[in-house]
């Protein structure tokens, strides 16, 4: 028998996967529990999550210390979209990151050179990307922080070293760390429909370096020992080769579109900072963004786009295309 869940629970179920506190777990599986239809289709979920409710429970009065998440943790999502750099120690993540926005990280040439969460903006064409470095993972160490991270991220990228020798056998420990955790790379973000605690994250694997003289010997080896069901690019931090296809593709991942607001005693829209939304998202949605009160008392806008014609009167529902403009009704 079929589940048929609702928009509301699958709402919730991203709003799960992506929590990044016991709290915020509780909150999402109780609303999960509660809009799952009541059928023998759905004992065996409804059991799993009654086990989960109450999991999270003994966490949240726990302070977070029977899963060991550090609860005290934040960190502000910002832009279009929160990607994160990941791998094993030495891949150039901080180097990346440095090239890619104007963060300023520590770069050296040793291990365990970052060791808390770095953001740094990304510019793409007239939208901002947050891109956050994060601490070495290996074997032996996967930081909470950085797994809690990578469950609420939109993309992640799992770093990979074209210059080293060693690269190859430490990015195959690396994904082992993750196998062997329930916070895993995917080509789609998702849960598990057979256990809704492992988590997996739409993720590119990225291969830095690549202007080293002998990268394609050890692109070689990586293919051999680290099998991977993930697209990849090719990127030099150092010479900035790729770094431009890759931020198209970042930018593709994300699946957003831009809209323009205008206000109706101004002649022009303002074209320098877009808000964005996700794609499939609706004239009310832009709304919420820019006033939660805008919002509620919403009657309709006018919008110049490529769907429309120019100024073409709309209610809340409409669904916004990238490059919309905007002028909405009070």
């Amino acid at each position: 028998m079929p589940a048929n869940l609702t928009p509301q629970y699958h709402k919730a179920e991203e709003a799960y996967r992506r929590a990044t506190s016991p709290d915020e777990e509780l909150s999402a599986l109780q609303v999960m529990l509660r809009e799952v239809p009541k059928h023998k289709g759905t004992d065996k979920l409804q059991a799993e999550l009654k086990q989960k409710i109450s999991r999270a429970k003994e966490d949240v009065q726990s302070g977070g210390k029977a899963s060991g998440k550090r609860t005290g943790y934040r960190l502000p999502s910002q832009g279009a979209g929160r990607v994160l750099l990941v791998g094993p120690p030495n891949t150039g993540k901080s180097q990346l990151l440095k090239a890619l926005t104007r963060a300023e990280p520590a770069v050296g040439d040793y291990p365990f050179t970052t060791v808390e969460p770095l953001p740094g903006m990304m510019l793409f064409e007239d939208v901002q990307i947050q891109l956050v470095d994060t601490p070495p993972i290996t074997s032996d160490v996967f930081d909470p922080v950085t797994q809690g991270l990578m469950r609420g991220a939109d993309l992640v990228l799992a770093i990979a070293d074209l210059a080293s020798d060693d690269g190859p056998f430490e990015f195959q420990d690396f994904m082992a760390k993750l196998e062997s955790t329930k916070t895993r790379l995917g080509r789609e973000s998702k849960l598990d429909e057979n256990d809704l605690g492992v988590s997996y994250t739409q993720s590119l694997v990225i291969f830095n370096k690549s202007d080293d003289p002998n990268a394609g010997e050890r692109g070689e080896l990586y293919e051999e020992f680290c099998p991977m069901d993930l697209e990849s690019h090719h990127v030099s931090a150092t010479t900035a080769s790729g770094l431009e296809e890759l931020k198209q593709e970042i930018f593709r991942r994300l699946d957003v579109i831009r809209v323009y607001t205008k206000s109706p005693k101004s002649k022009e829209p303002d074209f320098d900072k877009p808000f964005t939304v996700k794609r499939g998202a609706t004239l009310l949605d832009v709304a919420e963004l820019i006033h939660h009160d805008l919002a509620k008392n919403l009657k309709n806008a006018r919008v110049w786009g490529s769907q429309v014609h120019d100024g073409t009167m709309v209610k809340g529902d409409y669904v916004v295309s990238d490059r919309d403009i905007v002028e909405i009704q009070q």
